[in-house]
């Protein structure tokens, strides 16, 4: 590396170490739902609470989704502040101890992670007019909500509830075999009980979402659980990766195959997991073509100020002009391991244009919040997943994977 890249990567460093210990900071100040559940309701705009008149963004609505993914957060946040704040990292403990069982009993009553739960902590779904009603039990099908809630009990159970670890790895076994066999649902919003015109999802978002939950299986010690990774990265390249043949250049990716339609955000954020997944001596093929996927979709999709979440690869439609933040940290997470892994600067020169994207245009610093989405007039009121802003999870996990990055990176140059 250059001497200036070395002065880039300690500056950037520090910085993603304070925003992500600031962030969890914000978090932990918040005032907790139902005494345990975390509480992230608030316009990244206007910086007002929600309230009970704002509907699916109000208090009683719970969302299983954030809640699995900010344990997960507080706990990979305090181990990563055992030396940089060992005061935080303990109240980060704290508040995993209180949202774990809480969260663990909504597993147990429901045999299951639900997008929507109510005041009740019931699953809900919209029905006609938009008005909540109860949501049947999906039965045979799981969910992106299954995998982060399980993907927080597990980390959670290793610390608290080691006996509970075999219960929440079957679990996410069951998903394994739903994506395998065509019974996981994208859109779970809509009524389970139309199993009948339930659609498996032909997109490989779930293999990319599995691939995180593989990741973090290794990192905890149960790599024999997460050997579907290879499986499911070898899926996405050969089914969705254009190998440049044709008219498009090589990497770009196709949400559903033979399609037009892309999401780059997603894409990279398979590079990411897929990166994160693989050993240190990973065929290099192998890593070039996952690294490719990283740069050609960060060159389709990145317009200043951010990476559009919908584009036509063939040019057919316009772009959506909806900027959502969390596609650039999982840039920088992406790119970080591309470069630690190739030293290609092509991958270092990505990560950099992320880096000045995120936070010249999405991080408002005070409070230690994002902007949820973007547009070529400013910010902009939309939702990209769910309304809570995010608890840790696509910033703070994408940053403090970036930073284990960075470290081996500079002691090698120290």
């Amino acid at each position: 590396m250059k001497p200036d890249d070395k002065i880039w990567l300690a500056a950037a460093r520090d910085l993603y170490a304070s925003s992500a210990v600031r962030s969890m900071e914000w978090m932990l100040a918040r005032p907790r739902l139902h005494g345990a559940f975390l509480n992230t309701k608030m316009s990244s705009i206007t910086l007002r609470d929600y309230t009970a008149a704002d509907g699916w963004r109000a208090p009683d609505i719970l969302y299983g989704w954030i809640q699995g993914r900010g344990l997960e957060a507080l706990i990979r946040h305090a181990d990563f502040c055992e030396t940089e704040a060992p005061d935080l990292a303990a109240r980060l403990l704290e508040a995993a101890r209180l949202l774990y069982p809480a969260l663990a009993d909504l597993y147990d009553r429901h045999g299951r992670g639900y997008f929507y739960y109510d005041g009740d902590l019931n699953p809900i779904c919209p029905g006609a007019g938009d008005v909540a009603e109860p949501q049947a039990a999906a039965g045979r099908f799981h969910s992106y909500s299954d995998i982060f809630v399980l993907k927080g009990l597990l980390i959670a159970a290793t610390r608290f509830d080691p006996s509970a670890c075999d219960t929440y790895l079957a679990g996410l076994h069951r998903v394994v075999q739903s994506v395998e066999q065509g019974r996981f649902v994208s859109d779970e919003k809509q009524p389970f009980q139309d199993q009948g015109t339930l659609q498996y999802a032909a997109d490989y978002a779930p293999r990319m979402i599995m691939l995180g939950a593989a990741a973090l299986l290794r990192h905890l010690g149960f790599g024999d659980r997460a050997k579907f990774d290879i499986g499911f990265i070898e899926h996405v390249l050969t089914h969705h990766v254009d190998d440049g043949g044709g008219a498009l250049p090589r990497g770009a990716m196709h949400d559903v195959a033979g399609q037009d339609r892309c999401n780059p955000g997603h894409a990279i954020e398979f590079a990411g997991f897929a990166l994160e997944c693989l050993p240190d001596d990973a065929d290099a093929d192998l890593v070039g073509a996952i690294e490719q996927v990283l740069l050609t979709c960060f060159s389709l999709g990145f317009t200043p100020p951010g990476i559009d979440v919908r584009i036509s690869l063939s040019g057919g439609e316009p772009p959506m002009g909806h900027y959502p933040w969390w596609a650039l940290p999982e840039t920088i997470r992406a790119a970080a391991a591309a470069f630690g892994r190739t030293r290609n600067p092509a991958s270092l020169a990505t990560w950099r244009r992320a880096h000045e994207a995120f936070f010249a245009h999405f991080w408002r610093d005070d409070p230690p919040v994002a902007y949820h989405t973007q547009s070529q007039n400013g910010p902009l009121d939309y939702v990209p997943a769910t309304p809570d802003l995010d608890p840790g999870y696509h910033t703070g996990l994408s940053l403090l994977g970036a930073i284990a990055t960075m470290d081996a990176l500079l002691a090698e140059t120290a």
